[in-house]
């Protein structure tokens, strides 16, 4: 901005009451917020103060002035409205990301990173690729979006396709600027991607504060980043040292909705130089742009050394191919993108002692040993238990009550015991011994043939009620507002809910009698249950707590039925038909619908009104009624997901294992050893993607 410093000093003589006319008042105010905006730029994100902090005040103090005495002057994004007033309860509602926020594939190793860039290089037909290497930072993920270049939205990560929207908090870091020049870049709609940071030095004075206040200090940054971005009075988050690092454009549209990325902004480089140009903090100083993958390695044996000395938290380095025309070749998995690949730092590391052993009931009856320590503080933070996963663990590493062990916290975060220190050691060494009865409700314990674990197979033990109700009312399932863990607990211990039918038969007169719970949390209540019966039939299969299905099982599994008692005329075969279902996931499927406590629960919950069924999944009657296929190799036409989706529309069905049901396999390039198995097989036809759409009338494409 030109002559920013002489025109702000000009303006500090300025009174409101010199200002001749309302429109006056206008070009003022709107200076105002520029040159305000610029000098916010100078000090947060380059460091370079051009004003001193008393003319800065006159500033700021002269623009408030004015937007008080013409208050339809002011708008939504002035530096003057970054704290907005309280939240109330039941805000923070969902937002879908305008592109998938995913996380990120990952190693410890160096080779895990060769071979990433093994498979870059294949997918690419490249014999060297240029990267980018930068800090990963370890905070809270949170995505912007720009419209127009006025802020609009903020949200947290979330699941990574929806978020919780926190944009009047976001809107009190001032690192987050409220007007930004994407318009001179000829960006009309832009998100952005970063983490929410305390840096080292501020983390220390805060918990210090808390302390001297009585409160207690914060575990680590990382945790009260996350926690201050989900407080419902901005103004206390306003008080947090928070700020955001900018690490991705992954959005940039003109007026007209044309995607700008890999075209007019061709790498990533290109973003994050434009991204700091227009007023964000960014790793700018730290990326370091490298041609092929051995440059990166070396960059990674550089920061280990100096992470120390970094202003905040750090827990690995994030390599990215700079070329962003090639990202849509490369592809997404459902996790991560197949063009950026996380190198984590190795574990923290520290000695303490074995005091006790607790063995903790998991929801699906895992029996789990968790080893009580002798608190010793690990990068920061403060670890007085770590899992011993199980008995074949505690025996291969000889552990005994007692005993000095080396813990770390793998990948900084969880708390893991990586051996005994010498041969005997600590006072009153004696042999953990595995229990042979279930430490909640005393059944006997079995370990399933080929399996580690211990399990506690009684459907009623009170430990895994309670996991089971967590989790059955938890956000990836049904998602009930308003039980939370702390609720299930107390109403588990009240004896109002046991099991999972009990969530939709509250006796809300004894709860609004309890502490805590007045007439208007009951009515809330009782609205998130009734939401909660209709919920998605993937959400309802994922809240069952079936063992190795998570919520991308639970979709294929939905997709595959129209009710949940179809199940139970399947055999375990027909669960393997399926994509990404394996045996052992199969047997465990098909054990869980042949039970006939599960079967009861499954019709509990459909008497109790929630969606067992989904209208939308019968099967249609069409051109490819009764036939099934199997796709293999790349298509032309289609992604294999939407091919399936294809036949499924036209009555087919759609499966990824060869067997003597399926009718057709459909070959595009490149086909895998599905093609060998049908052949084996005998009996399938064989069809090229031409084939395949020749079936199918024009009118049902």
């Amino acid at each position: 901005m030109e002559n920013a410093v002489e025109r702000s000093k000009d303006l500090l003589d300025l009174e409101v009451e010199d200002i001749e006319s309302k429109d006056n008042a206008r070009d003022y105010a709107e200076e105002l917020r520029k040159l305000i905006s610029y000098h916010d730029k100078q000090y947060y994100i380059y460091d370079d103060p051009v004003i001193a902090d008393k003319e800065y005040d006159q500033l700021y103090d002269l623009l408030e002035e004015i937007e008080a005495e013409w208050p339809d002057l002011k708008t939504k994004n002035s530096p003057t409205q970054r704290v907005g007033p309280e939240l109330s309860s039941g805000d923070f509602p969902e937002v879908e990301h305008l592109s998938p926020m995913l996380s990120l594939d990952n190693s410890y190793e160096k080779e895990g990173l060769k071979d990433f860039d093994e498979r870059v290089r294949d997918k690419l037909g490249k014999k060297n690729i240029e990267y980018t290497v930068e800090p990963k930072f370890d905070g809270s993920g949170v995505s912007l979006v720009y419209e127009s270049d006025e802020y609009q939205r903020g949200a947290t990560r979330g699941n990574g396709e929806k978020g919780e929207d926190i944009t009047p908090n976001l809107r009190t870091l001032n690192t987050i600027p409220l007007r930004v020049s994407f318009s001179e870049h000829g960006i009309h709609r832009a998100e952005v991607r970063g983490e929410v940071l305390i840096g080292k030095s501020e983390f220390k004075k805060l918990n210090k504060k808390r302390e001297e206040e009585g409160k207690s200090p914060f575990a680590n940054p990382r945790n009260a980043a996350a926690g201050s971005l989900r407080m419902k009075d901005p103004g206390v988050v306003a008080k947090r040292p928070l700020e955001l690092l900018v690490y991705q454009l992954s959005l940039a549209e003109d007026e007209d909705g044309n995607d700008l990325l890999g075209d007019e902004l061709e790498s990533h480089q290109d973003c994050i130089d434009l991204l700091h140009e227009v007023g964000f903090q960014t790793p700018h100083e730290q990326i370091e742009k490298v041609k092929g993958i051995e440059e990166a390695v070396d960059i990674c044996d550089d920061w280990k050394d100096k992470r120390d000395d970094f202003p905040f938290e750090i827990d690995g380095l994030v390599i990215k191919v700079n070329d962003i025309s090639q990202y849509d070749k490369l592809g997404l998995t459902s996790h991560h993108p197949r063009w950026a690949m996380a190198y984590k730092f190795e574990a923290r590391q520290a000695t303490t002692t074995i005091k006790d052993v607790e063995f903790q009931v998991g929801r699906t009856g895992a029996v789990t040993p968790v080893a009580k320590l002798e608190p010793v503080e690990v990068s920061g933070v403060t670890i007085s238990s770590a899992t011993l996963h199980n008995e074949d663990f505690i025996e291969a590493k000889n552990l005994h009550y007692g005993d000095k062990v080396l813990i770390e916290r793998a990948g900084d975060v969880i708390p893991y015991v990586v051996k005994r220190v010498g041969e005997k050691s600590g006072r009153g060494r004696r042999k953990i011994r595995f229990p042979d009865k279930c430490p909640s409700c005393g059944s006997k314990l079995e370990r399933p043939e080929g399996e580690a674990i211990w399990r506690c197979m009684n459907v009623s033990c009170p430990a895994q009620a309670r996991e089971r109700l967590q989790h059955f009312v938890s956000k990836g399932a049904l998602d009930v507002e308003g039980l939370g863990e702390e609720t299930v607990n107390l109403f588990f211990e009240e004896g109002l809910m046991k099991s999972l039918p009990d969530v939709f038969d509250l006796d809300y007169d004894k709860i609004q009698e309890m502490e805590g719970f007045g007439e208007k949390s009951v009515e809330n209540l009782k609205e998130a249950v009734e939401a909660a019966k209709d919920r998605p039939l993937y959400r309802v299969i994922y809240s069952l707590s079936i063992r190795y299905v998570g919520s991308e099982t639970a979709r294929i599994l939905a997709n595959s039925v129209h009710c949940l008692k179809d199940f139970y005329d399947w055999e375990k075969e027909d669960y393997e038909e399926l994509e990404d279902i394996g045996p052992r996931m199969a047997e465990s499927i098909h054990a869980f619908f042949q039970k006939k406590e599960n079967r009861k629960t499954i019709e509990q919950l459909r008497d109790a009104g929630v969606k067992t069924c989904e209208k939308s999944r019968k099967r249609a009657e069409g051109s490819l009624s009764g036939k099934t296929f199997v796709f293999t190799g790349s298509l032309d036409n289609f992604t294999r997901r939407d091919a399936k989706d294809l036949v499924e529309r036209l009555g087919g069905r759609a499966v990824s294992g060869i067997s003597s049901n399926v009718d057709y396999l459909v070959v595009g390039e490149e086909p895998g050893s599905k093609l060998d198995e049908a052949r084996e097989e005998g009996g399938i036809d064989l069809l090229e993607e031409d084939d395949f759409l020749d079936m199918i009338p024009e009118d049902e494409l």
